[in-house]
């Protein structure tokens, strides 16, 4: 059962359990029924096609604990364009290239919206953040500053040396282990500690200041995903105030602000010779200052850009190293191709450079099947419909929210030859992208809301993978065991069971 699932059915019991709220329910119920007894859509209205509903929570049960493969289940009967109703939100979820590209490039302007979320309304500051605020100036400003001053390529590879001095301490620890290595933590290790260290100028890693953060983080990463009961039946709103859910997002809320707060007014207090502005906080923070790029944010603007960051640059990182891995393990030759490819184009050099990577085509293919095959995030992050509009020649009316499933999409037959299969090679001599072009490929998303972090993602993602398979020759710990290839419920699709393997020091 997913958290998601978890989170409501316990929103739920809070309502069963109790007297005065079972009365409430019923209420509502009658207000649902009167409500389908006299409302009925407009008769010349085209609809897109609809699973079974039931009352009140209407398709919510159908999403299940992994609602990317349910959903794509849904769409194989129903179509690639296919309305739910969550609660009492219409919501267009699209399967196919054809319908996503009438999304984010037909139509890209008019769905540029996001849901909004109460949690999320809480954790980032009323929506203060790149990710979910809403379209308009304040949105394409944060956008700017994401695009121009904290992600470009130049800024990128200004953190070459981050990810040169973490991946080596990765390699000397899996070289002194006398074991098989956990390589779903080393994973999630080095990628907390280079965006960190690019975010922060820091790793906040030793003492107990260090766990406090760490844990105040995961348990942030945790309530961002989630929503509340109210957020799709607003009747119900008030359960999570009974259930406490909403007291622990405020008490996250407020112990993450009083962090960031610290770390803003000791880089504001920091003599302006020891900064080197290499670090996200120290760029933010000379634009709030001076006004140097014309662009005027707020104090809290920093706070919720720095959290998107976080949030966005860790989970999916760790999650395409740990598959890449897995289907490396599971695929031999496949491994062993790309150890070729990198040991001879790295030759007897210590390190692997930036202009090693750029010639390392098999090595960008395995990252891109991957992308293909575990999509990081497989129900991209919602978009809302800002007026009525026509698609595929179905209504679609202001105020739906948008659901693109990119891990069906990736998996879509009619896109790809044997999609079922792990097949790197497919995107060799192949200019297919996942850069917002090519619309059966989109673990990115495209358009203007597409991510704008996608060359910080890969830089780390390339450069330890690439060490990984150079340095060392790798199996599983039990070779005649197959893995547990199952996914863990949650907003990133992580592998269920930690991966572990053995590795054995590679000597040219």
């Amino acid at each position: 059962m997913s958290k998601f699932q978890l989170l409501i059915q316990q929103q739920m019991n809070e309502v069963i359990f109790h007297p005065f709220l079972c009365r409430v329910l019923v209420s509502l119920f009658l207000f649902w029924a009167i409500t389908k007894l006299f409302y009925k859509p407009a008769a010349n209205k085209k609809l897109p096609p609809s699973p079974w509903k039931l009352p009140i929570l209407e398709n919510l049960h159908q999403l299940g604990s992994l609602p990317h493969r349910n959903l794509q289940s849904l769409a194989k009967k129903h179509g690639p364009l296919m309305l739910l109703h969550i609660g009492t939100v219409p919501t267009l979820v699209v399967s196919s290239a054809d319908a996503a590209r009438e999304i984010m490039k037909t139509h890209d302007l008019n769905f540029a919206d996001r849901p909004q979320s109460s949690v999320s309304r809480r954790l980032l500051y009323d929506f203060k953040d790149v990710s979910v605020a809403p379209y308009g100036e304040y949105w394409r400003q944060l956008k700017s500053i994401c695009v121009l001053q904290l992600l470009s390529n130049k800024r990128v590879q200004s953190f070459h040396s981050i990810r040169v001095e973490e991946t080596a301490l990765l390699v000397n620890k899996i070289r002194n282990s006398t074991s098989s290595v956990n390589l779903s933590e080393m994973f999630a290790q080095i990628t907390n500690d280079v965006v960190c260290r690019s975010v922060f100028g820091q790793k906040y890693i030793d003492g107990q200041n260090g766990k406090k953060f760490l844990s105040l983080l995961a348990e942030f990463l945790e309530l961002l995903g989630n929503f509340t009961l109210g957020d799709f039946i607003p009747g119900l709103s008030w359960i999570s105030r009974v259930n406490g859910f909403d007291a622990r997002v405020d008490k996250v809320s407020k112990e993450m602000d009083e962090f960031l707060e610290g770390v803003i007014r000791e880089r504001m207090e920091t003599p302006g010779e020891d900064k080197n502005g290499a670090n996200f906080v120290d760029i933010l923070l000379n634009i709030y200052q001076s006004n140097s790029t014309g662009i005027s944010i707020h104090r809290d603007s920093i706070k919720a850009i720095i959290l998107d960051v976080y949030a966005a640059g860790i989970e999916t990182t760790s999650t395409v190293l740990e598959w890449a891995m897995t289907e490396l393990l599971r695929h031999p030759s496949a491994m062993k191709k790309l150890q070729t490819e990198v040991r001879e184009i790295v030759k007897d050099k210590q390190d692997i450079t930036e202009n090693d990577l750029k010639k390392m085509h098999y090595l960008k293919a395995v990252i891109k099947e991957n992308l293909r095959f575990h999509t990081p995030i497989p129900l991209l992050v919602p978009r809302v419909a800002r007026k009525d509009v026509k698609i595929m020649g179905y209504d679609i009316s202001a105020g739906t929210m948008v659901i693109t499933n990119a891990w069906a999409i990736g998996r879509d037959p009619v896109s790809w030859d044997e999609p079922e299969k792990f097949r790197p090679d497919r995107f060799l001599n192949s200019s297919k992208d996942f850069k917002g072009q090519d619309f059966d490929f989109i673990p990115f998303g495209a358009g203007r809301r597409g991510c704008p972090g996608i060359a910080f993602a890969m830089a780390t993602k390339e450069f330890v993978l690439a060490n990984l398979v150079q340095k060392f020759d790798w199996k599983l710990p039990d070779e005649g065991k197959e893995l547990d290839m199952k996914e863990r419920p949650g907003v990133t699709a992580r592998i269920d069971v930690p991966l572990l393997a053995a590795a054995t020091q590679y000597r040219s």
